[in-house]
């Protein structure tokens, strides 16, 4: 391949590793410092980087606080895709419905190679809310409850995959999620059909969720609730996770009646 090719394909995979990193802000921004050490390339590099993306109108600079957003370019584009996938006008019947019958904030998420993104929240009535889940936050496969009920119906091959990183979900959230402790929560989200996260990223604070599977079969999506423990004690966990396998399975099933849904 000539070298122009691979320098070109190189420059992309850095902007789309720091537009992910943005996108994972909270509202504040992303510093400078931080976009730098989580890409792991050069601060020059990501400086430079970033004000090309900004002149685009792909990211926004703050000048007073000097924190990174998402730009209007990328709201422009994202609208015009928007229209070739169907999923988040589907969902949000049962995201309503699972809010309006359980109080707890209901999310959509969807698989992206190695993560899962939160496309949709809708908030129930609960006035106590847990705020770890919100509109474009990333999680490896694997982390809340989204992710545990992906990753549960995926081949064994591709688990092994995922857990082999080197220790990096266990640096990055804690004993918790350790390799032989995500198995051991796979293993009983598979049991039951449905995930349940008890206050493993943040204390306090629990989710269930539920895979939705393509015309495949893969699983694809993954409807969740969240919200304080109190709330997801075990006498109610069996009701909330009938409620959302009952939705994600009519989620799946409008999907596969779909001419294009895309993932």
């Amino acid at each position: 391949m000539p070298e122009k090719q691979v320098q070109g394909a190189q420059v992309v995979s850095r902007v789309a590793r720091l537009l992910r990193i943005v996108g994972r802000a909270s509202e504040s921004g992303a510093a400078l410092g931080d976009i730098v050490q989580a890409s792991g390339l050069t601060r020059p590099t990501v400086y430079r980087l970033l004000n090309s993306l900004a002149a685009e109108g792909l990211l926004d600079h703050h000048a007073e606080t000097g924190s990174w957003h998402l730009g209007p370019e990328l709201y422009v584009l994202g609208s015009v895709a928007a229209n070739r996938f169907a999923i988040e006008d589907l969902a949000r019947p049962s995201l309503q419905r699972l809010a309006d019958e359980t109080g707890e904030s209901a999310f959509l998420s969807i698989r992206r190679g190695d993560e899962t993104v939160c496309l949709v929240r809708v908030e129930g009535s609960f006035p106590v809310r847990s705020f770890v889940l919100h509109e474009g936050v990333r999680f490896p496969l694997g982390i809340a409850s989204a992710g545990l009920a992906i990753m549960a119906f995926l081949e064994a091959e591709e688990i092994d995959r995922l857990l082999d990183d080197g220790g990096a979900r266990l640096q990055r959230f804690g004993p918790a999620h350790a390799p032989e402790k995500i198995r051991k929560n796979l293993a009983a989200t598979r049991e039951r059909g449905y995930t349940v996260n008890p206050g493993l990223i943040l204390e306090g604070s629990w989710g269930m969720g539920a895979a939705v599977f393509d015309r495949q079969g893969r699983p694809a999506w993954a409807l969740s609730l969240t919200g304080i423990e109190q709330r997801f004690r075990p006498d109610r966990q069996e009701f909330l996770g009938k409620l959302l396998l009952e939705e994600a399975h009519k989620l799946t099933l409008k999907l596969r009646e779909q001419p294009t849904a895309g993932r």
